[in-house]
């Protein structure tokens, strides 16, 4: 058997093997963790967020001076781009889904009741808003027209209906959220909101908000001199209506500024950038750490068959064929990978733990770590592979010549 001597032949190189199997299980520790990282986030940012986001876009109206008045300018707007061709519809908002900004909120089922408050974030719309977002309603019916109260600073928010999303539902009336409809439930200044709706699907404004599936929509318009313009097209026309409503705005009679003219396609890219960046460095990371553990194997198989030319040289002569070669080198390094990917995938496992308790990342798959080894245990074979393939060439006529 060649286990015995490829053993004793790595005893006698400690160093090496040492410093490569540990190069190996730190390589391995690190690409299980970034792979499920890198998985995670993108899962993260693959999450519907339950708006025809292809097809929309923002304009924020920000009025100024005595004569500006914030409902006449907001009703003519409106008026004016829902009549433009290609436009599908427009509503007033105070935020979007993923946009980083907007309203929250905590609704319980009993009037008062500190525990078991469910966290929402809060869309304060006109009756416009579902077809708008193109969000899917489920149960119950759309807001209308008398349901909309306008409301300024000084005016305090009273009872109303509101529509809320699948999931909200299900955490204030667990196994019963699509019953929802009909029920009442009260906000922290203890006001009733008579839920009238249910959408599939509607999240909130911040994508790294543990409660990122909980929406809720309020038919009131918010009179403050700033309005919210959300608009949606027709597929193909987004870009081109950016241009023309804003033009159209920037003529009309009203003193105004614009601004915020985004489509929910960069407002997503922009909300998700740091989870895009995150993810483009840590495959490089991968990347150049495999890159560097092969050179390391390549470069220990080298040193190691270079050392022992005269002795592959006498194993040659004494019948070994090239095949027998190939293949001690080959064990003697799967040898070497599996030692380093076994410790690997125990700090692997251990680093994660670290993560989870620390930083509250999601525990790795079971999966990730076995496939981490068997990755590495195949690039350890095929990065050895070159430098023991012309080892196997060694001449047996090496043995006779004096070193």
């Amino acid at each position: 058997m060649e286990i015995g001597p490829i053993i004793r032949a790595l005893l006698r190189n400690r160093l090496g093997v040492i410093l490569i199997a540990a190069q190996i299980a730190f390589t391995l520790t690190v690409i299980v963790n970034a792979v499920h990282i890198i998985v995670d986030r993108a899962e993260r940012m693959a999450r519907p967020s339950g708006v025809d986001e292809a097809n929309l876009f923002v304009i924020r109206s920000v009025g100024y001076g005595e004569q500006f008045n914030d409902r006449v300018a907001m009703a003519e707007d409106l008026d004016m781009i829902r009549q433009l061709p290609g436009v599908i519809s427009a509503t007033v908002s105070n935020s979007v889904p993923v946009s980083g900004s907007g309203s929250s909120t905590g609704m319980a089922t009993v009037a008062g009741r500190v525990e078991g408050v469910v966290p929402t974030s809060l869309y304060t719309v006109d009756e416009h808003a579902l077809h708008t977002f193109g969000a899917e309603l489920v149960a119950g019916r759309d807001f209308t027209a008398t349901d909309v109260a306008f409301r300024d600073a000084t005016t305090p928010r009273r009872d109303h209906p509101v529509i809320i999303s699948l999931a909200m539902a299900e955490s204030l009336f667990p196994g019963e959220g699509m019953q929802a409809v009909g029920r009442t439930i009260y906000d922290v200044n203890q006001n009733a909101a008579s839920i009238i709706g249910i959408v599939g699907t509607l999240q909130a404004p911040w994508p790294e908000w543990p409660s990122i599936e909980h929406a809720m929509l309020i038919p009131e318009v918010f009179v403050d001199g700033s309005s919210l313009y959300v608009i949606r097209t027709e597929p193909g026309r987004r870009d081109a209506l950016m241009v023309e409503i804003e033009e159209r705005l920037a003529a009309s009679r009203h003193t105004r500024l614009l601004r915020d003219n985004e489509s929910l396609v960069d407002i997503r890219a922009d909300s998700y950038r740091i989870d895009s960046v995150m993810s483009s460095v840590l495959y490089t990371v991968i990347g150049t750490l495999m890159f560097i553990t092969a050179m390391g194997i390549v470069g220990l198989a080298v040193f190691s068959i270079n050392r022992r030319r005269k002795q592959i040289g006498t194993r040659r002569a004494l019948g070994a064929t090239r095949l027998a070669i190939l293949r001690y080198f080959l064990l003697e390094n799967l040898m070497i990978t599996g030692t380093g990917v076994i410790t690997g995938a125990v700090l692997a496992i251990a680093f994660n733990m670290f993560l989870v308790q620390s930083f509250d990342m999601p525990r790795i798959a079971w999966f990730f770590a076995p496939l981490g080894m068997l990755v590495l245990l195949i690039l350890g074979q095929l990065a050895v592979i070159g430098p023991a393939a012309r080892a196997a060439q060694i001449s047996p006529a090496l043995a006779t010549r004096s070193v």
